[in-house]
């Protein structure tokens, strides 16, 4: 399957979901949604993704992004958009699934990005604190991202960079 076929999926599949069963940027002022003090902020878009953001909608922005893999892509807002323009990351967060190797085996994991931590108080839960649809959705297109090698590769990097951020 194609990245971008591959990435389309799983934001379909993430589409109508969200991480409580109610709105959880009232718990918080959409903390997600807002850059920091250095207007610093975005999320980094899935390899393939930026095929859907060629003609950005007003308030957002795309800039070259190498911390993870080179040739990514961060796309930052306003803190207003809408919903069905979000990155499939803004539709995962505050999880993520990524590839680790566990005894010599690499497998999907559905973690808590550790860069949310610093914005969402849903982290402190963990991924049992959150709705469980929203995690088995979460996995569930993270199968479906895994079917491109492109992103299966991404998404090995990105628990690499995790493990990185740990250890820093």
């Amino acid at each position: 399957m194609d990245k971008l076929e591959c990435v389309l999926r799983a934001r379909e599949m993430m589409e109508n979901i969200t991480p409580l069963k109610t709105d959880c940027g009232k718990c918080c002022g959409a903390a997600c949604c807002q850059s920091d003090e250095d207007g610093q902020g975005g999320m980094v878009l899935f390899p393939g993704e930026e095929a859907l953001y060629c003609q950005l909608p007003e308030g957002m922005q795309l800039t070259p992004y190498d911390d993870i893999l080179p040739g990514l892509q961060l796309l930052t807002c306003d803190g207003a958009c809408d919903r069905h323009l979000r990155p499939l990351s803004c539709m995962l967060f505050p999880l993520t699934p990524v590839v680790v190797e566990k005894d010599g085996k690499a497998g999907l994991k559905v973690m808590v990005d550790p860069r949310a931590y610093a914005v969402c108080p849903l982290c402190e839960g963990g991924v049992r604190g959150m709705d469980k649809a929203f995690v088995e959705a979460v996995r569930e297109s993270g199968r479906i991202l895994c079917q491109n090698t492109e992103i299966r590769a991404y998404l090995q990097a990105l628990g690499v960079y995790f493990e990185r951020l740990r250890n820093w």
